[in-house]
């Protein structure tokens, strides 16, 4: 399965390439859904399903107590990218 979140304008135009992984740390926006607006970080990814946790984004239990709500990677915009790795950076500067 493709894992992957399309990048906002400003980082398209930059690095030339529509879509990354979202990886921990990198910037989000949701555009579909019932959370669709809100901005956060991404906390957890989970590439086998296709989803990643963004800062935030929680419901409440059943039973009190709140829980993360997976989102799936095509419905975020991805809006800073980090660049602590250096295999990272240079695979998204070869386009440029």
């Amino acid at each position: 399965m493709k894992f992957g979140s399309p990048l906002s304008t400003e980082l398209r135009e930059k690095y030339r390439r529509r879509t990354v992984k979202p990886r921990k740390g990198d910037s989000v926006k949701i555009v579909k859904g019932e959370f669709k607006g809100i901005e956060g970080k991404v906390m957890k990814v989970s590439p086998r399903e296709g989803t990643l946790n963004v800062d935030g984004v929680t419901k409440e239990k059943q039973k009190g107590g709140t829980a993360l709500v997976p989102i799936h990677s095509s419905c975020v915009v991805v809006t800073a990218i980090v660049l602590d790795d250096k295999t990272r950076k240079a695979r998204l500067e070869v386009g440029t």
